[in-house]
């Protein structure tokens, strides 16, 4: 059975597509057949006629799989605005059934799959023929949660209100992990332990500035992952 792990954050630029990639590439380096898979994807770029989408590329190159970045998401939009709007403005419709179906065939390559959302945990892929945000997603695709955040001011605010969105929608996050952390920065490490104090999950890891590996054990990494 493939084990996955969904990558949410407390809002957009955050960085869940840089703790992905670090996420994915840990997993490899412990020789563990690991993949990536995004249900939707804004802001791609084009480059000789083709749509590329660039958090993909990141995430495949950082983690060395040589796969093509366009097989790594179902909906790939040139308008870098919200899923459900983007979709809308270039004619498309975001539908439950081919996530599901590319995320079954994703599940045929890899033996765990770190799934990457979009935006913040509120985030709306489809508000025209049907309600879709992103908590349908991760409930369809029966997945627990990590939440990424910043360790910067405000993060202990943006932490608490999605630990607490998750819990009402009947997701169950595995932590936090806390992005741009300065561990000589006292205000960021009481953001650490109010973040723990005040939501009861565990910051898993931090990340400090530009770091290019993620400090976590295998143990660790492999109790983040749920069988689906």
């Amino acid at each position: 059975m493939t084990k996955g792990l969904f990558v949410t954050a407390t809002g957009t630029d955050v960085g869940k597509t840089f703790i992905s990639a670090l996420l994915v590439k840990k997993m490899r380096d412990f020789g563990l057949n690991c993949g990536y898979y995004k249900p939707a994807l804004s802001g791609a770029e084009l480059k000789d006629g083709k749509l590329i989408p660039g958090d993909c590329e990141y995430v495949l190159k950082t983690a060395g799989i040589a796969s093509n970045p366009t097989d790594c998401a179902s909906y790939i939009f040139k308008s870098a605005v919200s899923p459900h709007l983007a979709a809308e403005i270039e004619g498309e419709e975001i539908k439950r059934e081919k996530i599901l179906a590319d995320f079954e065939k994703k599940k045929q390559e890899y033996d765990y799959l770190v799934v990457e959302g979009a935006g913040g945990i509120v985030c709306p892929f489809n508000l025209t023929s049907e309600k879709l945000l992103l908590p349908d997603v991760i409930k369809m695709l029966e997945l627990d949660v990590i939440i990424v955040a910043n360790a910067e001011l405000g993060s202990i605010n943006n932490a608490v209100l999605t630990s607490e969105y998750i819990k009402n929608s009947g997701i169950k996050s595995k932590g936090f992990i806390l992005n741009h952390y300065d561990e000589n920065d006292f205000m960021q490490y009481d953001n650490k332990l109010q973040i723990e104090n005040l939501t009861g999950e565990k910051v898993i890891a931090v990340v400090k500035e530009g770091e290019q590996e993620l400090q976590i054990g295998k143990e660790t990494l492999l109790s983040l992952f749920k069988e689906i």
